[in-house]
């Protein structure tokens, strides 16, 4: 047999095998690089410790205007309308699926770990001694820590150096990270149990500022107006707040990261999302209209119409 009439019988053989190949390495790439079908938001929701559960269980502030307060009997602000928009992703729409939990500053991790609740969203920074304990989602605002004070002291405090003098004290909201600022600077405060707290002492002049993040003091802005005065002074890097999750269930975690992004990518592409909405009915009209949803890490997941579990 000669090499010329031997070349059409291989010929067709190689074709065939070429394209057997050709397929199979479609097919991985179709299936990712564990050979497995992209993950979808109904695969990762029913591994979560919230499936089939009558009621989400968030944890809230409830003594932060504009982010989290009880507003003649419900929950009102940017926190709350945020959480409503992840539990509605989740499958739980309307208060009646909602069980909201309203938690002190320093009870957030203890009430992840146990079991308490499902989910924290209550001006939650996100930091690597918190993240220890339990996982974040986010983050979905970024803010920084400012000052507040009395209208009638705004020539007596302008800056730090001026609550440096003997005397004067700043009240913050134990085991925050605001609180660390002013010690790490040797600066006299008083740890109060509650931001409500602070806001008590502030007035009645019993403190002569108080400090924490922005978001939260435009909400005693919003209701003392012509008394309260903020200090937009520098104190510490940018509070990024997250959703807090426990390590116990990174699904969750990851479809609360994967709806936080999808909300971005809308406003990003329509101008309009469930973030955008909470913020400009909350937040908005004291911090301006300059600010914009970060951007966020999340999975990449097959999102369906039917993702989660049905009442």
């Amino acid at each position: 047999m000669t090499e010329t009439s031997a070349r059409p019988r291989w010929r067709p053989l190689l074709t065939a095998t070429a394209v057997t190949l050709t397929m199979l390495l479609a097919g991985a790439a179709a299936c990712g690089p564990e050979g497995t079908a992209p993950k979808t938001v109904d695969d990762l929701f029913k591994k979560t410790d919230v499936y089939g559960q009558p009621k989400i269980k968030v944890g809230v502030a409830e003594d932060q205007p504009l982010m989290g307060q009880i507003v003649n009997g419900r929950f009102e602000g940017f926190d709350i309308e945020i959480a409503r928009y992840l539990a509605e992703s989740l499958g739980f729409k309307g208060d009646s699926r909602i069980e909201w939990v309203p938690l002190q500053t320093e009870d957030r991790e203890n009430a992840l770990v146990s079991g308490q609740v499902h989910l924290v969203v209550a001006s939650y920074s996100m930091t690597p001694d918190r993240e220890k304990e339990i996982d974040f989602a986010g983050p979905y605002f970024a803010t920084k820590q400012e000052l507040l004070i009395r209208t009638v002291d705004r020539d007596k405090i302008r800056n730090l150096n001026d609550l440096a003098q003997p005397g004067r004290e700043t009240c913050v909201v134990g085991g925050s990270t605001g609180e660390r600022q002013f010690t790490d600077r040797a600066l006299k405060v008083y740890p109060a149990a509650t931001n409500r707290e602070c806001l008590e002492r502030l007035l009645s002049g019993k403190s002569h500022a108080y400090s924490t993040d922005e978001t939260i003091l435009a909400g005693y802005l919003s209701e003392h107006p012509k008394d309260l005065f903020i200090v937009d002074v520098p104190i510490g890097a940018n509070e990024r707040l997250g959703v807090g999750v426990s390590k116990q269930d990174p699904e969750l975690r990851d479809l609360v990261a994967f709806f936080l992004r999808k909300s971005y990518d809308n406003g990003r592409s329509t101008g309009t999302s469930a973030w955008l909405a909470a913020y400009r009915r909350t937040l908005g009209p004291w911090l301006g209209d300059d600010t914009t949803q970060p951007p966020i890490d999340a999975p990449d997941l097959v999102d369906y119409d039917e993702k989660a579990q049905k009442p």
